[in-house]
């Protein structure tokens, strides 16, 4: 206990040092710009022009009334950032993080609507986009940042130009198009956990001025922060939280003629870093191993790898017909492969162990037509989408089976497939009334189709999805389990856009809105009976906001917004009480949840060379109506009070700052850094038994560009005080009356945790011509 005091202390101690640190930092920075104030004045300070392509064209972000936050790739390469995941420091009530079991698995959530359980034939509740191209799963959705032009995030339903899955918004990556140029840039990264990256970009004209081929390529290696600590595996890698990803991209752009454009792109990434094993907050019932010192430490019964393969082409033709029509086609196929090992219960035993396969596969096509006027600007399109995404995963409890059967193990093992179509129409406008005043209309019509087929039932031995699984295992030929549902279901749905802008100034803009989104109704990948699909969920918002430069100096952007989420899908587990290893996985609309919230956004030039940026968000989001079943009765139950809205935090705020130092001998240092705060959220929707206390990460940052900008070198620190916080969890237990804690599927007292990363420095060197 005095250990943990000292250390406590100690982190309180180096945080109140880094918070002051950062403040000295911004506050040198305004004496230094003070001292001169008289060549500023002289000097005209002006903010630059951001765009962005929130509305599918390319636009002023002052002038879209969408709740949109950009981050280009100077300020993504300044700052450090490696992964999308860490974008959602800069953007209010938005949660992007690492999923629990994989470094590839993404959660993501925007105004308390997101995705809990990323299991196939899911729907996420936040898009994912590449370059215009929809992201279909989260695995693999952890994206590296290679060949970025920017990043944008899209607050609230995008359901008219995005369509189904974006109740939550959007998170656009955006990637550069080719100057025309002959290019090649390089730059290696060391960095704690023994760090070591390497990334290459490059572009050589094979047609001047029409055929341009560009690639792009990445290896990046990390040792882990923990490691595991017992493993009945031999050979089996101990790092837990490594990383072990390569990444590649081949692009070739032709332009023929000057009103025709064609790029033809190619991605794949493999990751073949280890599972995550998570870290146990209670101890085990049925083994001795004790509670890890560290929370990067674990214990698996599993092997240690893991793999996420993703692997996509896209086409984009872009065609200007004239002065005020455009026409635009992307037609895009993506697939990815990811066999996992994802030990629940994190002990030397197979107590709850659940090895898996995710395999998806999935083609979109888009005709997009673009009409622009001196007062109308019409976006409209026909889309159209089709995917499989299958699945199994075994559900080792052999402890279980030798308790209660007297067999060598149990297993129950869940297999399927979750065939969907979806084709759509949409269109939306902006019709200028006079030189102030505007309106916004769009509406988007979906029809989706899904087929689904699960398999589920006991298997009386200790299985693996694939002989090889384990070194000497071989799966017996024609084991499968019983067809427990195949069935079909379609929806329909309208989903409308409507607004309204005031332009009261050249630089400020009001604006209202309502719109609707939907995700896509499902099946049960769970099914143990032919239970009926679950409907599709709806969101509807309403915002106010304001886009301003107050001054040339001085920019805010600010909206409040209400959003009523209904028909909201959710697994409830059902005891059986006659049969301990039944499931009893039911999947209903099980109720709805409101929120209201509060962003602000503002820029300011201090000085030419200082700039000040902050973000704050604020979110009340609560559920209501939610009902389960009573099994003994048949009734409904009032549960609301049992759920939570998870990774929600009511506060989200970062403030940062860029300074910009000239050298005599040429050349810039550019120094940087953030410091971004969480109010405490949950982690636990049902009976919510673990929540994050709040906290604050430190990030800062030196670069170093060369007079001639061939060379470049960073130096960045990032949660400088070590903050310890949770991402993600597994919970399979509940609370007695008493307080004390009654062991959940396996027998054992599973309740897991998964940290962010935790103090890191890193050095890049990077070279570019």
């Amino acid at each position: 206990m005095a250990n943990n005091e000292k250390r406590k202390n100690k982190v309180a101690t180096v945080q109140r040092f880094s918070v002051s640190l950062l403040a000295l930092a911004v506050s040198s920075g305004l004496a230094v710009s003070s001292v001169h104030a008289e060549e500023e004045t002289a000097a005209e300070l002006k903010l630059e022009r951001i765009e962005v392509t929130a509305r599918r064209t390319v636009e002023n972000l002052q002038r879209v009334p969408v709740a949109v936050t950009s981050i280009g790739e100077d300020d993504l390469l300044q700052r450090g950032i490696s992964t999308i995941v860490e974008v959602q420091q800069f953007s209010p009530n938005t949660t992007l993080q690492q999923s629990r079991g994989t470094n590839s698995t993404l959660t993501a959530f925007i105004r308390g609507v997101g995705q809990e359980d990323p299991l196939w034939g899911y729907e996420p509740g936040v898009g994912i986009y590449i370059d215009d191209v929809y992201v279909a799963r989260p695995q693999g959705a952890v994206l590296d940042i290679l060949n970025i032009e920017r990043v944008e995030v899209l607050r609230g339903p995008q359901g008219t130009l995005y369509g189904k899955n974006t109740i939550g918004g959007a998170v656009k990556y955006v990637t550069k198009q080719m100057t025309g140029d002959t290019e090649f840039s390089v730059s290696g990264t060391v960095g704690s956990y023994n760090q070591r990256d390497v990334k290459m970009a490059g572009q050589i004209p094979l047609v001047q001025d029409k055929l341009y081929l560009g690639l792009g390529y990445a290896n990046l290696q990390r040792d882990g922060y923990g490691e595991f600590l017992v493993s009945d595996l031999a050979n089996q890698d101990k790092e837990n939280y490594n990383k072990d990803v390569q990444a590649f991209r081949a692009t070739l752009e032709f332009r023929p003629v000057d009103n025709f454009f064609m790029r033809l792109s190619y991605d794949k990434t493999d990751d073949k870093s280890n599972s995550k094993g998570g870290y146990r907050l209670l101890p085990s019932l049925l083994t001795d191993a004790a509670v890890p010192d560290s929370v990067y430490d674990s214990y698996t019964s599993l092997p240690t790898w893991t793999r996420v393969e993703t692997e996509g082409f896209s086409l984009l033709m872009d065609w200007t017909i004239n002065d005020n029509m455009s026409l635009k086609s992307i037609t895009a196929k993506r697939e990815s492969y990811s066999p996992v090992n994802i030990d629940f219960d994190n002990t030397p035993l197979r107590i709850f162990d659940v090895p898996a396969i995710y395999e998806d596969d999935w083609f979109t096509q888009e005709l997009q037509l673009n009409y622009r006027t001196d007062r109308l600007n019409l976006v409209s399109g026909l889309y159209y989408y089709t995917a499989e995404s299958c699945g199994v995963f075994d559900a080792i409890l052999e402890v279980l089976g030798q308790t209660a059967f007297g067999t060598p193990g149990l297993t129950r093992e869940v297999a399927g497939c979750s065939d969907s179509d979806s084709t759509a129409a949409y269109a939306q406008g902006t019709y200028q009334l006079n030189s102030q005043w505007s309106v916004t209309a769009g509406l988007r019509f979906t029809n989706d189709k899904k087929d689904a087929l699960v398999r589920n039932g006991l298997i009386f031995d200790t299985v693996y999805p694939e002989s090889g699984w384990i070194p000497g295992y071989v799966r017996p030929d024609g084991l499968q389990t019983p067809v427990v549902l195949d069935d079909s279901a379609s929806w329909s749905k309208w989903t409308p856009k409507l607004g309204v802008e005031y332009q009261h100034s050249q630089d400020t803009m009001f604006f209202a809105s309502f719109s609707q989104g939907f995700k896509s109704g499902t099946f049960n990948p769970r099914a143990e009976t032919a239970e009926p699909a679950a409907n599709p969920e709806d969101v509807l918002s309403y915002e106010i906001g304001m886009k301003s430069d107050l001054s040339d100096t001085f920019r805010l952007n600010a909206t409040l917004f209400m959003l009523d989420h209904k028909d909201r899908q959710y697994i409830s587990v059902i005891p059986d009480p006659n049969d301990s290893s039944v499931l009893n996985q039911r999947l209903g609309n099980v109720g709805q949840s409101d929120a209201t919230g509060a962003e602000f956004e503002f820029t300011w030039l201090a000085a030419r060379n200082l700039q000040v940026y902050g973000s704050l968000g604020y979110i009340d989001a609560n559920f209501k109506n939610v009902f389960s079943f009573d099994p003994v009765t048949g009734g409904q139950v009032d549960i609301t009070d049992n759920f939570v809205v998870t990774n929600t935090p009511k506060v989200s705020a970062n403030i940062g700052f860029s300074y910009d130092m000239q050298l005599a001998s040429g050349g810039d240092l550019i120094f940087n850094g953030n410091y971004y705060y969480r109010s405490k959220y949950a982690l636990t929707e049902l009976n919510n038994l673990l929540e994050q206390d709040s906290y604050g990460l430190l990030n800062l940052s030196v670069n170093w560009v060369s007079a001639d900008g061939h060379w470049t070198v960073g130096l960045h620190g990032k949660n400088l005080t070590d903050k310890q916080y949770l991402v993600g969890n597994y919970a399979f237990i509940s609370v007695a009356d008493d307080g004390s804690f009654i062991p959940g599927l396996g027998g054992d007292n599973t309740l897991i945790g998964y940290y962010d990363a935790p103090r890191t420095v890193s050095l890049t060197v990077g070279y570019r011509f």
